[in-house]
């Protein structure tokens, strides 16, 4: 099983929708796919119609002393062969418990272990702030893929995350490859068109040679669950697929190189 975490340390960039357009294209490409939630808002599992109240026992469980086997908190999901373990509020609480019980840091990666068996793929959408779940999402994870909005302010999260990721890959003692997905991309702004070059000039061997556009249809769960279809005017999942074809064969590469 490969894990992907989608990570940034800023918000508002595109991270559950990425994770959602990839986990789901890869499910339509007949890969067995787990989406873990690890944001206290919960917003993916909420897409995927699970109550925010009373929460759907899901991450939260996978720190428990002892923790709760994570094949037992699998939730089906609207798209075969895509299953979510759910996001809690109370994932809020967890850093208080960091400093009490040691090992947390590779919980998840503990748990995700059980189930390697199971699944093909595994993706991490995380919360925006750096703390003990995106840590933990980092430690466990075979790459990282960053979206990133371009404009202007979201190059601070990016510069942020790569600081984080190069910190983990030394901790961890093996490199933890990063991919970085421009999104949101309207080639009608000036400021739009010059922070995609400037992050292409600066992370260029990690950065895609595309773009996702702004897709409205994209806020639509139903679509964006969906296969890509024959829709002319559907601009975000196409381009989800070809963001794909690109993570993939960099999984190929990295798998030929070691």
């Amino acid at each position: 099983m490969r894990i992907w975490t989608i990570a940034n340390q800023k918000g508002g960039v595109g991270k559950t929708t990425t994770t959602l357009a990839l986990g789901s294209r890869l499910a339509h490409r007949g890969f067995r796919v787990l989406l873990l939630d690890l944001d206290p808002h919960a917003s993916m599992t909420q897409a995927l119609g699970l109550a925010a109240e009373p929460p759907t026992p899901g991450v939260l469980e996978l720190f428990d002393e002892p923790p709760q086997p994570i094949a037992g908190l699998r939730r089906s999901t609207p798209v075969e062969g895509l299953s979510l373990i759910a996001g809690q509020p109370g994932l809020a609480t967890l850093e208080r418990r960091a400093g009490q019980r040691p090992g947390l840091g590779r919980a998840l990666g503990v748990a995700l272990s059980d189930v390697a068996h199971a699944y093909d793929y595994a993706l991490l959408d995380c919360p925006p702030t750096l703390g003990l779940l995106m840590v933990n999402a980092l430690a466990a994870a075979d790459r990282l893929i960053v979206p990133t909005q371009t404009e202007p302010l979201a190059q601070f999260g990016l510069q942020g995350i790569a600081r984080t990721a190069a910190m983990v890959s030394r901790s961890r003692a093996r490199p933890l490859p990063i991919s970085i997905l421009p999104t949101l991309f309207d080639k009608r702004t000036r400021v739009a068109t010059d922070t995609l070059a400037e992050m292409r000039t600066r992370f260029e061997a990690q950065s895609w040679n595309d773009a996702v556009p702004v897709d409205t249809r994209l806020r639509d769960i139903h679509h964006l669950l969906g296969p890509d279809g024959n829709d002319s005017q559907a601009r975000g999942l196409p381009a989800y697929s070809r963001a794909l074809d690109w993570l993939l064969a960099s999984d190929h590469l990295d798998e030929v190189a070691s």
